[in-house]
């Protein structure tokens, strides 16, 4: 059996079977379906389908009139998708405008495409010609398929999920014949000729998809589909039919270099064609180009910027844990970003004492990790107002906010945009500053009030987390304080044994071996004491403050850990760097990041000790080249109390401790490490007093210890 003999049987099938089709509709659906537009359609599919197979099987009737019978049956089947998108239309003026110009446009199309076909005596010579009429032929199929695909897909995607039952084998099966189309008229498009195998084979795809349409037709007898139009729909189904006119123009353009490339023009034609393949991927998948596209359509299409439900569902997916994988405080930021198609942004939440840390960036790399003191005009002019900053707005126009200011820190990073409040229970929480935007927009009063509500959202996650947090921490104390009875027992015990050898020494002080077992017990006693405050640390945090010189301390701290391995090495730039704090309290902090410096390197590697003076701060850095720490531990694990990395040997309040100590003496910890290339703790205390000048490196304070 030859090819035309497939296609003879193909068309004819199909027609056949549109025509039972139209005969069920005509006796089941007439009194109940809206309009009779799946009928003509069906109908002018049948009569498509049947002159189909006569033309390939007697030639009759001829091609124009068969290509006639085909742009009437696809202006039918798109009529009737628009049918069903029309509910839509009732209570929506651009939409319903939009569709008028898609139902104007198409009779226009097709009207232009008859005229070409049909001979109308004194008009068929000026307009038409053999060439001319076949390349409009084929681009207006094309069109027809591209415009087809895109109605199916958003009737598809923008019914509720719920009715999608009654839709779907609809949307399959028309779906199916506009793709064979397109793919159809494509490949004659770049190779001027219709292909006579896809050509053939298309009456068995439309016999294919006719069972489709019969489930589809016996789930609806009516037709009647809630149908809404949101701003997803519009952004895909546009993106869908501008990609397939990019490709139909590509395509022509593709034939042309190959028909005037000469030899080279074949490989020219494929080297193009994939480099504009290229170029649609790169655009469909730059964050920049969906982000200008959006803000297009939110200005020009809607009356409203944002589909709130959307919006809604996506903030609270993202705060409730949508992506687990991420922390609570990176989440409100992605969460406010992407309202406003920010980039990235950082987060800052209110500390137990009244200032503002730096808890979180997201894509903010080069943030500055800063904290914002609690004088700061700003915040309670956040908390009063509950405005969002508007940091562009506010360097052109200052007079805007009135007198409130802001830090020059905040003023001069060009890549701040906006300051967003985090207000719980009437008070600041926080605030998150939001990077420049990926695509240049305006801020009006729709995006401040949806920016402050779920801003108001996130605050709540914020605060339920951060009292989970401390309820967690009190059980952990409670814990500590269990432990605490024990060494106090522990204690006791080494006391009542003590006191044992100093009440029978007054009557065995000149026995020898009275004597030799006494010192036994005392040594015995003291390094069980050591070891039980090593493990146990004091409740008091800072002690009596007094001015003390940052310098001395530190080489005080060298001279105690310089018997470790590798030993520690203090290079001073000022002669002396005055602090208020206690002795002691300071030396311990400072001696603990010291030996955990030497707990993590090798014996062969480097402690390095710098104190410097900025401004009215005093820096010590202390750098090692031991085995570094990941940024995920450094960010969540680091500072949490009793989490240690030492197993049975560390209790993991050491760095807790150090950073709430530097903290409450007004200072800040910051940690900077990497896995392999070592760790920089910095301990930033404010000065108390005149500083010493700098003195030169002759005079450098360095000292060296060896074990």
């Amino acid at each position: 059996m030859g090819v035309l003999q497939l296609a003879f049987f193909g068309y004819g099938l199909a027609g056949l079977a549109y025509g039972g089709l139209l005969l069920l509709l005509l006796t089941g659906w007439w009194a109940r379906f809206r309009g009779s537009q799946l009928m003509w359609a069906v109908a002018g599919s049948m009569v498509w389908s049947l002159a189909a197979a006569s033309q390939i099987g007697f030639g009759l009737p001829g091609v124009d009139l068969l290509d006639a019978t085909e742009v009437v049956r696809n202006l039918l089947w798109i009529f009737f998708l628009l049918h069903l998108l029309r509910p839509f239309a009732e209570s929506n003026r651009v939409y319903k405008r939009l569709l008028g110009y898609v139902r104007l446009g198409c009779l226009v199309l097709g009207l232009l495409m008859l005229v070409m076909l049909v001979d109308i005596p004194g008009l068929a010579d000026r307009l038409r010609q053999t060439e001319a009429q076949q390349e409009f032929s084929l681009i207006g199929q094309l069109l027809y398929a591209v415009l087809g695909m895109a109605l199916v897909e958003q009737l598809f995607r923008n019914t509720p999920v719920e009715q999608r039952w009654g839709i779907k084998y609809l949307c399959f099966g028309l779906g199916a014949l506009f793709a064979f189309d397109f793919y159809l008229y494509t490949d004659a498009l770049l190779f001027h000729r219709l292909d006579a195998a896809i050509w053939s084979a298309r009456g068995f795809v439309n016999l294919i998809a006719i069972p489709l349409i019969v489930i589809a037709a016996a789930r609806n007898p009516d037709w009647n589909l809630q149908v809404f139009m949101s701003r997803r729909m519009v952004l895909h189904s546009t993106t869908l039919f501008s990609a397939g006119l990019y490709m139909l123009l590509m395509a022509m353009a593709g034939y042309y270099i190959k028909l005037y490339g000469g030899e080279w023009g074949g490989v020219l034609q494929i080297a193009f064609l994939f480099g504009a393949l290229v170029v649609l991927v790169a655009l469909l998948f730059s964050g920049q180009f969906r982000a200008r596209t959006k803000v297009f359509f939110n200005k020009h299409f809607f009356s409203y910027r944002y589909d709130y439900r959307d919006e809604w569902l996506r903030v609270i997916g993202l705060l409730a844990g949508e992506r687990a994988d991420l922390p609570l405080s990176e989440r409100v930021i992605w969460a406010l970003s992407e309202i406003v198609e920010s980039s990235g942004g950082v987060l800052w939440i209110r500390s137990d004492k009244g200032s503002y840390r730096f808890r979180a960036r997201f894509n903010a790399p080069h943030a500055e990790q800063r904290d914002v003191d609690s004088d700061q005009a700003m915040l309670p002019f956040m908390e009063t107002l509950r405005w969002v900053i508007n940091l562009d707005e506010y360097r052109t126009a200052p007079d805007v906010y009135g007198d409130l200011d802001i830090p020059d820190w905040l003023l001069e990073d060009a890549a701040a945009w906006l300051v967003v409040p985090l207000i719980h229970d009437e008070h600041l929480l926080g605030f998150v500053m939001l990077l420049q935007p990926r695509a240049p927009q305006s801020i009006n009063w729709e995006n401040l009030d949806l920016l402050k509500t779920v801003g108001m959202q996130a605050a709540s996650y914020l605060a339920l987390n951060q009292a989970a947090e401390a309820l967690a921490e009190a059980r952990q104390f409670e814990g500590f304080n269990r432990l605490s009875a024990f060494v106090i027992h522990d204690l006791k015990n080494l006391i009542a044994q003590l006191s044992l050898v100093a009440t029978n020494s007054v009557r065995h002080k000149h026995n020898p071996e009275f004597m030799d077992d006494a010192v036994k017990t005392i040594e015995n006693a003291v390094g069980k004491m050591n070891r039980l405050m090593l493990q146990l640390q004091s409740a008091d945090v800072t002690g009596d403050r007094r001015r003390i010189d940052l310098a001395n301390e530190l080489r005080d701290v060298i001279a105690a850990k310089s018997g470790g391995r590798p030993a520690p090495s203090l290079t001073t730039e000022a002669e002396a760097a005055y602090v208020l704090a206690e002795p002691d309290r300071l030396s311990s902090v400072v001696g603990h990041v010291v030996q955990n410096a030497q707990d993590a390197t090798q014996p062969d590697g480097s402690i390095d000790i710098l104190l410097r003076v900025t401004g009215d701060q005093a820096i010590v850095d202390i750098r090692d080249t031991g085995t570094g720490m990941e940024p995920e531990f450094v960010k969540s694990r680091l500072f949490r109390p009793f989490d240690s990395t030492k197993g049975l040997t560390g209790m993991g309040i050491g760095a807790y401790e150090c950073r709430e100590v530097i903290s409450a003496l007004g200072g800040q910890v910051v940690v900077e490490s990497a896995p392999g290339r070592g760790t920089t703790f910095r301990i930033i205390l404010p000065l108390a007093g005149e500083v010493s000048l700098p003195v030169g490196d002759a005079l450098l304070g360095r000292v060296e210890r060896s074990g």
